[in-house]
């Protein structure tokens, strides 16, 4: 396992973040920045949502329904592994945003 952190540049709705995540993140930030960015882009296509951040709102709020409601369904969930997508998702939100409290 390595701690060391780099930076990764993602792509989410067309426009290109740095995160920083450690070697070990690498696979499950991917697959959380590659969630988001469909989550989002579906939000964005159906037209009822307009600004960047209520798009990552409304993703945000889908995909925590969606964990949630497999909680119900007595499959077995890897809680560590949510968590890391979690943080990852958390830490996107926070880059996507930064720029819009600028202007604020």
């Amino acid at each position: 396992m390595s701690a060391r952190k780099n930076t990764l540049d993602v792509t989410i709705m067309g426009r290109t973040y740095k995160v920083a995540c450690s070697d070990d993140e690498r696979e499950d930030l991917l697959l959380a920045v590659s969630l988001l960015d469909r989550k989002m882009n579906e939000i964005k296509v159906a037209g009822k949502v307009a600004s960047a951040e209520r798009i990552a709102v409304m993703a945000a709020l889908n995909i925590a329904n969606e964990l949630l409601g497999s909680k119900g369904g007595g499959a077995s969930i890897d809680l560590e592994s949510y968590r890391r997508r979690i943080n990852s998702m958390q830490a996107m939100l926070g880059l996507a945003l930064e720029p819009q409290e600028k202007l604020l």
